[in-house]
């Protein structure tokens, strides 16, 4: 495992890409379910359906498929209505675990996430018991693409960007919510190619796992992403080498 989990989180959710593909239209989908039905079809006008459609785009989803989702979420043709539920807990080692969820049967989720909790040696919480400890960030990551890090620190920088990391040929870009839209713009504009854009929950402080627990950990946030109902999972874990 990479010595931060956030490089470990890229390498292997950009594995599980290529693996899960219909797992992840199925997420795809019901984010821009969602969107769409929250702030209009037109992605234009919507940025949060604008992010989620160049997303799907990003993945190589049908335009169809995409055409078809904002559809069924503005009423023009029949389909399933999601509701968004975020779930916090703990892992192994008492790791914070944040979970987002959109679902048709939030009884069905809750005892799934439950489930899969207790099984890998963690515990479902009571809301606000661990979403104190994250923060809302938009996170871009982006290949290098023969680009040094002062020249992509001058594009995002003056874009409103927070901070820029920069390892194993990969940057990571933190904005404040409001300065997300802007930065992404700002690359896109470059003519950069984006690994992921999206808004997360990133950890005030981080506890650091190995070993052991850190397999275990790791298999509880795979089984949790395998879950459809799941969109994505948090935590506040730092994979380290023993």
């Amino acid at each position: 495992m990479s010595g931060h989990s956030k490089w470990s989180t890229i390498k292997r959710k950009k594995a599980a890409v290529d693996a899960k593909r219909g797992k992840l239209f199925t997420k795809l989908i019901k984010e821009i379910t969602i969107a769409a039905r929250q702030g209009g079809g037109d992605p234009d006008a919507n940025p949060r359906l604008r992010l989620a459609v160049d997303n799907a785009k990003s993945a190589n989803m049908p335009a169809d498929n995409i055409d078809r989702a904002i559809k069924k979420a503005t009423g023009e043709l029949e389909g399933v209505s999601y509701t968004e539920i975020n779930y916090e807990g703990y892992g192994p080692g008492g790791v914070a675990i944040l979970i987002e969820s959109m679902t048709d049967n939030k009884n069905r989720t809750v005892a799934d996430v439950r489930h899969l909790l207790s099984k890998h040696g963690g515990s479902l919480g009571e809301s606000g018991s661990v979403a104190w400890m994250f923060d809302r960030k938009g996170i871009i990551t982006l290949p290098a693409q023969g680009k040094t890090e002062d020249e992509i620190m001058e594009i995002v920088l003056e874009a409103g960007a927070e901070d820029l990391q920069f390892d194993d040929d990969f940057f990571e870009i933190t904005t404040e919510l409001d300065t997300f839209e802007d930065v992404r713009k700002a690359l896109m504009d470059a003519g950069l190619q984006m690994e992921n854009a999206s808004l997360q929950w990133v950890a005030k402080n981080t506890v650091e796992v190995s070993g052991e627990t850190a397999e275990k950990l790791e298999k509880l946030i795979d089984s949790l992403e395998d879950n459809d109902d799941v969109q994505n999972v948090f935590t506040n874990a730092d994979f380290v080498e023993e």
